[in-house]
């Protein structure tokens, strides 16, 4: 059985160059002579570093003395913006573990937060015809081509706090597929394996919604592409297994015809014999580029025009992308309280990955021989055409892991293993403490503190979603093709939270609470609006903070339009905080967000759900 997935999985990487070849086209690459905009690295220190108030950038700090390839001036001078201390609460409290559900009866490869329910959804791939959690009843899913019927739960409902889970239907293949939420808070869900590699789902947020499914809506089959929303709230789709292309994912009802599919020879460029360049990551940037990040190399892209602008140095030390699976997130976008800058400065940070023939070894090789992952985590502005990576080493190696941007704008690596690939079976050693990075520029203390550690795998097939109350729901995680217990790391469906540093109970005082019913939760780009606080007379200004975060789609390793944005405080009077919102959404995509307020580095009990519209 083992043999006959590999062969799956396998097959189709024998093919790749010869049936996508035929649809390339040359495209050139521009790269300028001078960068978008001037921006010089800050430095910052401590929980709440990310607050900027000097008008000239929003960055945060540089790398510490282990880190290479530093931008520097034409002189070679490096001259960072002035440094800002900002207050913030001490602790050495590591974060703690909770076994939130012992059966979700399915595991959860993929997982989104649903904005105003409150629900995380989870789902696998109907091609195992089997979970842990039965259909509550007829009917039952028909597997294509054959005579049988799939009585089994694919598809669930959690409520995040009582852990209630209501099963969902669904009947085109979500294995390894991609999604992203819509203004509405709706998650449109694209591609899959078989009968959904071009199907595009919808799930809504009313009571009692089910899966809507639109089969052959898309031009190409999607199997482990990654989807991206776009300033105005539309979607495109990159990549694939067999499919060096893109797309903009049609309006509901409707169908992509092969001349909307756009090829994009930069996936095949990108393309090692054993791939290493599905689920590429793309970030839209504050400019309104493109972002795109496959294997070792990375670029902008005009999604108007469709012309790749500018590339940037590759990222050395072997492959990030699946199979080799490493993990990245946008650094949080900081806002100045009038934000007025034509861009606004953003980074992004790509951690782990495994050699470029890891999965060779781990899954085609006997014995199989497990690589060690890579240690490095590297950052980079992507709004400066002169940008180079700037590149430090995590406290142990990590691949198939997450990086979750926490509501303070920290980033948390959680989940993965040290060795191996991704695919059945082909990775070992677990990498069960998660590990918090924070901005620091002084170039003395460490950026990366080692948390406490989980004692359930979380490997192959996890992933996790930033819950209202700063916690990190944690889930999935499954090396097997299919429901398998007695294997070396069995599926699993237990589900966990994860409480990170700044819950440590010593620090419940610095807990806010956001009074909702005297704050605005629908505003329009640029719009000045307030955010209410109980007891605002005993807060100091230089201590809050505000912050927005877009829920991301994660699956293997990969967040799919995870977004965090701190604001400016324009206001601060008896607890009444004016913001302005992102002016435009190059910085923050129309949809709902949850808004965060910290003080003393610490989140507020619970977020508030905020809505931006055009």
């Amino acid at each position: 059985m083992a043999n006959l997935w590999r062969g799956l999985v396998i097959f189709p990487l024998l093919f790749v160059y010869g049936s996508t070849h035929d649809l390339m086209f040359p495209i050139p690459f521009h790269h300028s002579d001078k960068p978008i905009v001037e921006f010089k690295v800050p430095q910052f220190h401590g929980i709440t570093s990310l607050v900027v108030g000097d008008g000239r950038s929003a960055a945060s700090g540089d790398s510490d003395g282990s880190a290479s390839d530093v931008s520097k001036d034409k002189d070679g001078s490096s001259k960072p913006l002035s440094q800002i201390d900002v207050i913030e609460a001490q602790t050495t409290f590591k974060g703690s573990w909770e076994l939130f559900v012992e059966n979700a009866g399915v595991s959860a490869m993929h997982m989104v937060l649903l904005p105003k329910i409150e629900q995380a959804l989870m789902f696998d791939a109907t091609v195992w015809k089997i979970s842990k959690l039965k259909l509550p009843g007829p009917p039952c899913r028909k597997v294509e081509g054959t005579n049988q019927e799939d009585c089994w739960c694919h598809s669930i409902l959690m409520d995040v706090e009582t852990g209630k889970i209501r099963p969902l239907r669904i009947e085109h293949d979500t294995w390894c597929s991609s999604g992203a939420l819509d203004v509405n808070g709706r998650l449109i869900s694209t591609g899959g394996y078989n009968n959904g590699s071009d199907t595009v789902r919808i799930l809504d947020i009313a009571p009692n919604s089910e899966w809507i499914e639109y089969p052959g809506a898309l031009g190409n089959g999607r199997w482990y592409a990654t989807q991206v929303t776009l300033a105005d709230g539309q979607f495109m789709v990159f990549g694939g297994r067999d499919f060096p292309t893109y797309e903009y994912v049609p309006p509901q009802g409707q169908k992509n015809t092969r001349n909307e599919v756009h090829a994009f020879k930069f996936l095949v460029e990108t393309h090692d014999p054993v791939e290493n360049n599905l689920y590429p990551f793309v970030y839209l940037s504050t400019d309104g580029n493109l972002f795109i990040f496959a294997n070792n190399r990375s670029i902008l892209l005009n999604p108007n025009s469709h012309q790749i602008i500018h590339e940037f140095p590759v990222l050395p030390g072997g492959s990030r992308n699946y199979p080799a699976s490493g993990s990245s997130c946008l650094l949080p976008i900081v806002l100045n309280p009038n934000e007025n800058r034509k861009v606004v400065p953003v980074e992004v940070l790509v951690c782990g990955g495994t050699p470029h023939d890891a999965f060779n070894k781990a899954d085609l090789q006997r014995p199989k021989v497990f690589l060690p992952g890579n240690t490095d985590c590297a950052r980079m502005d992507i709004t400066n055409m002169n940008s180079k990576w700037k590149i430090t080493n995590m406290p142990s190696a990590r691949l198939l892991g997450d990086a979750v941007v926490l509501p303070t704008g920290d980033v948390l690596l959680i989940n993965g293993e040290k060795s191996g690939s991704a695919g059945w079976d082909d990775a070992r050693d677990p990498n069960l403490n998660p590990v918090l990075y924070k901005f620091k520029g002084d170039g003395i203390d460490s950026k990366f503190t080692v948390m406490n550690p989980s004692k359930i795998p979380r490997m192959y097939h996890s992933s996790f979603a930033v819950l209202p109350d700063s916690k990190i729901l944690i889930a999935g995680s499954n090396t097997n093709p299919g429901y398998l217990d007695n294997v070396l790391f069995p599926t699993e469906v237990r589900v966990e939270k994860f409480s990170p540093h700044y819950l440590d109970p010593n620090l419940a005082q610095f807990r806010q609470e956001i009074v909702v019913e005297q704050s605005d939760n629908q505003v329009k780009f640029g719009q000045k609006f307030k955010v209410q606080i109980g007891e605002g007379s005993a807060i100091e200004h230089a201590k809050l903070q505000v912050t927005i975060y877009s829920p991301p789609f994660t699956t293997h390793g990969i967040s799919m339009n995870q977004r965090l944005i701190q604001l400016g405080i324009q206001e601060f009077n008896n607890g009444k905080i004016v913001l302005q919102a992102p002016m435009n959404g190059n910085i923050a995509p129309p949809g709902y967000y949850m808004l965060f307020v910290n003080y003393n580095g610490v989140p507020c009990r619970r977020s508030m759900w905020i809505q931006i519209r055009p």
